[in-house]
């Protein structure tokens, strides 16, 4: 397995390829989930094999979007198959890699460990002091495409939807962001009832 050689494919391609009007998945999200999977994955205590396999998988999740914006991860999957191969990972690895990109569709559904690292990684910032930040790039994003027009105010409410029934899976995550997500939540009701 190539890790590096696929990361540096990869990073370059969607660097190349991906729509400028994307505020929100860009290559600084691909490299912001990479960073929160090798955090939570080393907290965790896994092993290098698999951190290989879930690094693989944060630098893929999203590249499908270059391709198509609604349904994204079965693009990125596609992508992944047709190039993890050429960096030599077997087919069993390249299958672990597409469930942790399925996992992470919304809403998340993650069974294995990776699956679930991946997860929290995705969603980190949800507890994080950046959250707003990265909030309004996703909702500018949205706007700009034509996904979902909404006004902030719709936005906030479905934030407070979103953040209420989101759980982060793995014990790290919920140590490290739980906490701050739900004052992220609190302060979003604070703001809406002005």
């Amino acid at each position: 397995m190539d890790f590096t050689g696929a990361k540096e494919y990869i990073l370059e391609r969607i660097k190349q390829e991906l729509d400028p009007r994307l505020e929100y998945h860009t290559i600084e999200h691909t490299l912001d989930v990479l960073n929160a999977a090798i955090i939570i994955a080393e907290k965790e205590g896994i092993g290098k094999y698999e951190l290989d396999l879930i690094k693989t998988g944060a630098l893929f999740h999203d590249s499908g979007i270059i391709k198509t914006y609604i349904g994204h991860e079965h693009a990125s999957i596609q992508i992944a198959r047709e190039v993890l191969p050429k960096f030599d990972y077997t087919k069993g690895e390249i299958d672990r890699i597409a469930h942790m990109i399925l996992a992470t569709q919304l809403p998340q559904d993650a069974s294995s460990f990776l699956e679930q690292i991946l997860c929290d990684a995705d969603l980190d910032y949800l507890g994080r002091d950046d959250f707003f930040m990265v909030s309004l790039r996703l909702f500018h994003e949205w706007n700009v495409l034509g996904i979902k027009k909404l006004t902030l105010k719709e936005w906030y409410n479905l934030q407070v939807e979103f953040l209420g029934a989101h759980k982060y899976f793995t014990s790290c995550a919920i140590d490290m962001r739980r906490k701050k997500k739900l004052e992220n939540l609190k302060q979003i009701k604070e703001l809406l009832s002005i």
